[in-house]
């Protein structure tokens, strides 16, 4: 039986994160996962919220959240960072429903960012499926 999931994307790297959604879409079909869901938000602090919200829903077994938390000239992006990943490994625990993590940073320099596109995003979906099977 196949498992649906939902992918929450911040869309403040659009270009960026659209080359997740991509390799998150291919894993995921790879994986016999159906993709029933993909909400954009504009960042990282608003993803906690869609992610409840799709969780909340019977038809949603699991999902991947996807985006970048460059580093910035303050500590705004590592506190970010800290209370985002705590508010969706809380999430996770909530609704016991697996949440892949494929967000790049907080702290990640721009020439760091293309090269771990597709394999973070991957091994979100890769995460979240195996926790599905256990």
């Amino acid at each position: 039986m196949s498992k649906n999931i939902a992918l929450i994307l911040g869309s403040f790297h659009k270009k960026e994160v659209t080359t997740m959604l991509e390799s998150a879409r291919a894993v995921a079909a790879e994986r016999g996962l159906e993709v029933v869901e993909e909400v954009w938000v504009h960042g990282s602090i608003e993803k906690p919220l869609a992610l409840k919200r799709l969780l909340m829903r019977d038809d949603v077994d699991g999902a991947a959240v996807l985006g970048i938390i460059e580093r910035g000239e303050t500590k705004h992006g590592f506190v970010m960072g800290q209370v985002v990943y705590d508010a969706i490994i809380r999430l996770q625990l909530e609704f016991m429903k697996p949440v892949g993590l494929g967000i790049l940073g907080p702290g990640i320099l721009p020439e760091q960012i293309e090269p771990r596109l597709k394999k973070y995003a991957a091994k979100a979906v890769e995460a979240m499926a195996d926790m599905m099977e256990n």
